[in-house]
């Protein structure tokens, strides 16, 4: 890539976080693993570029500054809009009426993806394998498979596992109603109610658009060495909580004992859902590989996490990326995908 461009390292915050400046340079302050942010920040400045960072704080007036930011491309890492998830689509929306270039998934693709319901339905038009489901609000069924038990009951619309913990799996109906009401009172948000597949924990990080995908190797999150009758799900502890006995008990590493066909139908199944809810650029399909080797979609994420300690980074480095290539691939994706748009 010859050009240098102005990219913005966008990133949202609400009211209780400092946005006096990036944790990087705040003085006085040494921190053992820094934000995928600033690892980016970083590797933008290797790559020639000339990066700045810009805070969306759930303010209007940040919404106009960004309209007057001056970058040539912005590197979008928004998770949400004043704290609000479901509103994460509506920034790529915003960037979009601005003629804005921007990394990752357009407006469509975050809604898709974030409305879990939807999306599996879009997956079962596809005829891509997902768990039954049903769905229900304040006593309304929007949807409902013949779904039978064990079952997993989460938000529709959040993401991050939360809303997700031990007590998500349920076995009977008592079960059922408790976390259906909890789920409505705690989120306000209608509970996905999802059959619960046993199994593998298969994640598969894919660059690149509809026309040409690369899904880098894959990647499990181990979950084995969970206590007995703990489900095997990827809750909230387990992501997230370092301190908790849940995290410290689980790992992701490469895969390295799949066999030539299996490692094929989950490479082909996750392209499939890849596509099928419009993500672009960079994208990981999180798949359950049952012990009779079928393959469940059980989610999409659009504009997964990019630490260089995670799952992406992890199957890029597999592939032969370094972390900087990999986030030079990503901006030489926004950079072509914007010339073509500008020719059509």
């Amino acid at each position: 890539m010859g050009d240098t461009l102005k990219v913005a390292v966008l990133y949202d915050v609400w009211e209780e976080e400092d946005t006096s400046e990036p944790e990087a340079t705040r003085a006085g302050r040494k921190r053992k693993v820094k934000e995928d942010r600033e690892e980016i920040f970083d590797a933008l400045g290797k790559l020639g570029h000339e990066p700045s960072y810009y805070v969306l704080d759930g303010r209007p007036q940040s919404l106009y500054g960004l309209s007057k930011c001056g970058a040539d491309l912005v590197f979008n890492l928004t998770e949400s809009y004043a704290g609000d998830d479901t509103k994460e689509m509506n920034v790529a929306a915003y960037m979009d009426l601005l003629g804005l270039p921007y990394t990752g998934a357009g407006p469509h693709a975050h809604f898709l993806a974030q409305d879990k319901a939807t999306a599996k339905k879009m997956f079962a038009f596809h005829d891509i394998r997902t768990p039954f489901f049903a769905t229900a609000y304040r006593g309304n069924i929007d949807h409902a498979h013949d779904v039978k038990f064990p079952l997993i009951v989460k938000p529709q619309s959040e993401d991050g596992s939360i809303g997700i913990d031990a007590e998500a799996v349920v076995t009977g109906v008592k079960e059922l109603m408790e976390r259906v009401e909890y789920v409505q009172n705690e989120f306000d948000s209608p509970a996905l109610i999802e059959e619960y597949i046993e199994g593998r924990e298969i994640y598969a990080a894919i660059l690149g658009s509809y026309e040409k995908t690369e899904v880098l190797p894959l990647v499990e999150l181990d979950l084995s060495k969970l206590p007995e009758g703990t489900p095997r799900i990827a809750s909230r502890d387990v992501k997230f909580e370092t301190d908790s006995k849940a995290y410290k008990l689980t790992k992701s590493t490469v895969v390295e004992d799949l066999d030539e066909a299996t490692t094929q139908k989950l490479q082909e199944t996750a392209i499939a859902a890849y596509r099928a809810v419009k993500l672009r650029d960079y994208g990981r399909i999180d798949m359950r590989l049952t012990p009779e080797g079928e393959v469940y979609v059980i989610e999409a994420n659009p504009n997964p996490w990019l630490s260089s300690k995670h799952e992406f980074a992890m199957a890029a480095k597999k592939s032969g990326r370094s972390y900087t290539e990999l986030i030079g691939e990503i901006v030489e994706m926004t950079v072509q995908r914007t010339r073509r748009n500008k020719t059509t």
